[in-house]
Formats: structure tokens, C-alpha cells, sequence
């Protein structure tokens, strides 16, 4: 893998409470540079889209809690779809999974990847559950037709664990997230089985690859 291969692997990610217009712009424009992909708040989506027309473009639904109803889930995905989104990081509802309501999980991960003709990955929030929920959060994911799973929105407590990433990896896809500052966290995920990363320090991440000039 070189490092362009490897800075396409990595959603460069702003998505705190106080992220504002200027920080899209800035991440977008990093994006850009370094040829990453970018993970951005939905409210932005549009106006990211008319900026960077070429950027690939990833945003969150029911984000960060995964509680939101699951018709608001739907819209929110129509939506981001409407203004340009070319990815969605859909949260599960850790509750509900918790409470062994599976059904009602499957039946809200399905609703938005049924909504929209996007790529959907679903945030489980590894740090939150058990080794037994977490292969039943995959499992939902998979049967739904989830395109990825996720570890973890980064708004909780712990982040992307080696561990979790390959117990992931035997269901579909996974993007690491949470906690990744440095390209050896970011390798050190990928050889676990990660096919995406999801970081805040992208650039640096990109910038630390052995062939970076």
C-alpha cells in the first residue's frame, strides 16, 4: 500500500458539538490535499458538497446516541442523500440491543439502508457492549444489508480496539473509529482487518506514513 492508497482508507472527521462552518471548510480543503475522504455533520453536507464537488463526502444518522426514532433515522437519510452525501455512519440503538429487542434493531438498520441508495455503515459502539452483543450488533448489520460496521462514534466512553476490530471483520467491513492519532494506530487497525479509518488527525495520520515526504 502506498500512501495515496492509504490516505483514501481515512475519513478525515469533523463532528463535535461546536464544529463550525469554517472547520467543514478547513477539513474539506485538507481532504483534498492529502486525498482523503471526509465524515462532516449533516447540516453541512450541502454546503461541503458545492464546495468540494469531486470529495467524497460520509455523514452521520442518528448520531451520537442512536435514538432517534426510526422514521427521523429515514429522513435524516433521505436528506443527507438530497444535499450530496455520498456515505452514511448510521448509530444503532445500543438499548434496544441491549434489551435483546433484535428485531426492532434489524427493522432500524434496514429502514435507512431501504431509504437510500448510499453505502450504509453502522455504528455499534464496541466499547459499550459485550463480546456476545457485539456479534449480535454484526450480525444485524449483515442481515439488514449493512454495507460496513463501525467501532465506535467517539462521543462515548473508549474508541477502536484491535480486538474489536477483528471480532468485526468476520461479519462485514469495518471502519475503525475513535481514539486513532497516529499512522501506527491507524496500520495497526487496518492489519487487524479495518478497511476504513475514522479520524479527527487525518493529516497527521497521512503525513506519518513511512513514504511521506
Amino acid at each position: 500500500m502506498d500512501r495515496a492508497e492509504f490516505a483514501a482508507r481515512i475519513d478525515h472527521t469533523v463532528l463535535g458539538p461546536e464544529t463550525t462552518p469554517a472547520d467543514v471548510r478547513r477539513v474539506c480543503e485538507e481532504a483534498e490535499e492529502w486525498g482523503m475522504n471526509v465524515c462532516i455533520p449533516p447540516c453541512y453536507v450541502a454546503e461541503a458538497r458545492e464546495f468540494a464537488p469531486e470529495l467524497t463526502i460520509a455523514t452521520v444518522v442518528g448520531f451520537p446516541h442512536g435514538q432517534h426514532a426510526t422514521a427521523a433515522k429515514e429522513a435524516e437519510a433521505e436528506l443527507a442523500w438530497e444535499d450530496g452525501a455520498d456515505e452514511l455512519d448510521m448509530v444503532v440503538n445500543v438499548g434496544r440491543l441491549k434489551a435483546g429487542e433484535d428485531e426492532a434493531v434489524r427493522e432500524d438498520i434496514a429502514a435507512v439502508v431501504a431509504a437510500v441508495p448510499l453505502p450504509v455503515k453502522v455504528i455499534v459502539e464496541a466499547p459499550l457492549l459485550t463480546e456476545s452483543e457485539l456479534d449480535r450488533a454484526c450480525e444485524l448489520a449483515q442481515e439488514a444489508d449493512a454495507d460496513m460496521v463501525k467501532t465506535a462514534t467517539g462521543f462515548s466512553v473508549g474508541g477502536a480496539a484491535i480486538e474489536d476490530v477483528e471480532r468485526m471483520a468476520r461479519y462485514l467491513p469495518v471502519k475503525a473509529s475513535g481514539g486513532i492519532g497516529s499512522y501506527e494506530q491507524a496500520q495497526a487497525m487496518l492489519d487487524a482487518g479495518a478497511e476504513r479509518i475514522g479520524a479527527s488527525s487525518g493529516v497527521d495520520l497521512v503525513r506519518g506514513f513511512p513514504d511521506a515526504e
